[in-house]
């Protein structure tokens, strides 16, 4: 009986061997019995699978550098007034100049009379400045998101005009001697008296608009006007007045800070027209007190 019974357990050991090796060759862990077989990838797929990993990575760097040329080296801006005509035209009925701004020069040098500046209006210039993003939440998220890269222009007042005066100088104008810094009448060959519908031989025609100063401009500012005077918002409309003097004619004496603008403020130089083709040119840089 003993010698039955150890018979019938060995017995029982190999049917389980048995059906442990019937099962690991089952469950293909050889890796080859049950395998599907793999289809093999044609030339054509790997091609378009690296030729679409290229153009995702060319974008990017596209869009990078566009980014970085816009914030660090120059952009495009749109003239929205007439206040700088002849010089740029952006009156209502004109062609809408758009002109690259050169933001490398100001990095190294500072503005200098004469310039045609872009700048970020300071508080006292941008009452009455309306938001140009939409009221859509999903719309000015993404307005907001393409100006960051260029696409869409930046929510702030910015304007362009020409540099009269720097940091130190005293700027004023009078019916008699006309347009001045420190003493010297300025010579501006940029002045249309056609644009503005001036003769010139008015007297009004010296300051072209009301009499104002002296400004002695603070340092790190800059009086700036246009060169559209009749029909331009710059530094005068700006300025402090003392109360006695608005009743004699007499604009901007009071405080200088007003209507002077930060050299902080300037995005820019404006190089040349970029757009509409028929106006490619340089953008004319005089100084007036040469």
């Amino acid at each position: 009986m003993t010698e039955s019974r150890d018979d019938a357990d060995a017995a029982a050991v190999s049917a389980d061997a048995d059906e442990s090796s019937d099962a690991d060759t089952t469950d293909g862990s050889d890796g080859l019995t049950d395998a599907a077989p793999r289809e093999p990838i044609s030339p054509l797929r790997t091609v378009l699978i690296a030729l679409t990993s290229e153009t995702v990575l060319l974008i990017v760097i596209a869009v990078v550098i566009y980014y970085v040329m816009l914030t660090f080296v120059a952009r495009p801006y749109l003239i929205p007034s007439e206040s700088m005509e002849p010089t740029l035209h952006g009156c209502a009925g004109c062609v809408g100049d758009r002109i690259m701004v050169d933001k490398l020069t100001y990095r190294f040098s500072p503005p200098e009379p004469g310039d045609v500046v872009v700048f970020k209006g300071p508080p006292s210039w941008n009452v009455g400045y309306k938001s140009i993003r939409s009221d859509n939440t999903a719309v000015r998220w993404m307005q907001n998101a393409l100006s960051f890269i260029g696409f869409v222009p930046p929510d702030e007042n910015d304007l362009v005009k020409r540099v009269i005066a720097v940091g130190g100088q005293t700027v004023e104008c009078r019916y008699s001697t006309g347009l001045t810094v420190d003493g010297k009448k300025l010579d501006e060959p940029y002045l249309d008296y056609t644009t503005m519908n001036v003769e010139k031989s008015n007297p009004y025609a010296t300051c072209l608009g009301n009499e104002f100063g002296p400004v002695k401009v603070p340092d790190d500012r800059l009086w700036v006007m246009g060169d559209n005077r009749t029909h331009s918002a710059d530094s005068r409309m700006h300025c402090a007045n003392d109360p006695a003097s608005v009743e004699s004619g007499v604009w901007c004496t009071g405080d200088p800070n007003a209507g002077t603008v930060p050299v902080d403020n300037v995005i820019g130089k404006a190089r040349f027209i970029a757009w509409p083709p028929g106006r490619w040119g340089g953008v004319t840089t005089f100084n007036p007190q040469q």
